[in-house]
């Protein structure tokens, strides 16, 4: 960025998510509902540049930079430099990519593909719902279906009924049922699994020898981190020359105890998460993900605008496979720069992140 600038004028306004469809429950939680609202916030510099972005997280304190030169609190080549600035972690580096003139995927490098693998992380446990009268296996189908009409070529299935919503036998059978009826359904697609931590390390094993002829992609939060339990599945996979992935870091993570799993071998795949770890965080993290031999995902529930924060890191950071899908549309948000196309996600050249607030 050439030139001084100033932060003049911090403001913020409420922002919705709306999902083509009402999603239900997970392992851990009930219904999801029909899409949840955080912050947009929007940053101005004296010269007359904007930027914004989404901010999910703890009532923040917005206007602690306000008056400062940009160059004190942001760094085009590695991200917000005050801890006080955080909360403006997106909004600035869209307000960068604008001043440079540069979509942020160019900012942070090009080290990966413009056209990113998305999948859907919509398919919870249709089967279930409503109460009063569930579709059982139907419902994912019909969801899985829509959601490949829809651009998708990878469907991330929700399991881990038998944890709070089924007894865990029961619930364990119809997880195995769920995956089986769906890679029938979509032999040609990528599958992963997300347990949401209701699986145990020896439910996990069971899981991987039923579904071995599955070809799933990757296995999600089997159980809250430990690496006795992660060993044990390691060892499994190992002797059944499985290709399949552990991934895990989503849920409060401690990085560096992530980064440690990861160096004994235990995890394949890190998911923290796309805003609440942060863009700046990411940017950190990655040379380490790489030394590591180990590949990134950062997690993008709850806001379609995520997955495309997520894409973005994804295209310039390398290292990310594949990113998830939030289905849906953001209120006042013109997203029409970025395709999906036959499960990839292309990005806009334009500056910033491409979105335009209507």
């Amino acid at each position: 960025m050439t030139g001084t600038h100033r932060l003049i004028e911090v403001t913020s306004a409420p922002l919705r998510s709306r999902y083509p469809r009402t999603i239900g429950r997970n392992a851990r939680l009930g219904a999801h509902g029909d899409g949840p609202t955080a912050l947009a916030v929007s940053v101005r510099t004296d010269s007359g540049a904007t930027g914004w972005g989404m901010y999910e997280g703890p009532e923040p304190d917005l206007q602690a930079c306000v008056g400062r030169p940009l160059e004190e609190i942001f760094d085009a080549g590695s991200g917000v430099l005050d801890p006080a600035a955080l909360p403006l972690d997106v909004a600035l580096h869209d307000l960068a990519g604008h001043l440079l003139d540069q979509p942020v995927h160019q900012m942070l490098g090009d080290h990966g593909p413009a056209e990113v693998a998305c999948y859907s992380g919509a398919i919870y446990f249709d089967d279930l719902d409503p109460d009063d009268a569930p579709r059982g296996i139907e419902g994912v189908l019909s969801a899985c279906e829509a959601d490949r009409r829809a651009g998708y070529r990878g469907l991330k299935l929700k399991i881990g009924r038998g944890n709070r919503w089924m007894a865990p036998e029961e619930g364990f059978a119809r997880d195995l049922e769920v995956v089986r009826a769906v890679r029938e359904a979509h032999p040609d697609l990528r599958l992963l699994v997300d347990m949401n931590d209701g699986y145990t390390p020896e439910r996990t094993v069971r899981f991987l020898e039923e579904t071995a002829d599955c070809d799933l992609f990757w296995i999600e939060e089997p159980f809250a981190e430990q690496a006795d339990g992660l060993r044990r599945v390691r060892e499994h996979l190992l002797a059944a020359g499985s290709g399949v992935l552990v991934a895990d870091g989503e849920f409060d993570p401690d990085a560096d105890a992530v980064l440690e799993l990861a160096a004994e071998g235990l995890l394949d795949v890190l998911l923290m998460d796309v805003l609440s770890f942060g863009f700046t965080a990411w940017r950190q993290l990655m040379p380490r993900v790489r030394e590591l031999g180990v590949l990134a995902s950062p997690h993008a529930w709850g806001h379609p605008l995520k997955t495309l924060y997520a894409a973005q890191l994804a295209a310039g950071l390398g290292g990310v496979p594949v990113v998830e899908g939030v289905p849906g549309t953001t209120d006042g948000v013109d997203t029409s720069a970025y395709r999906l196309e036959e499960g990839r996600l292309v990005l806009p050249s334009s500056p910033g992140f491409g979105l335009v607030r209507r």
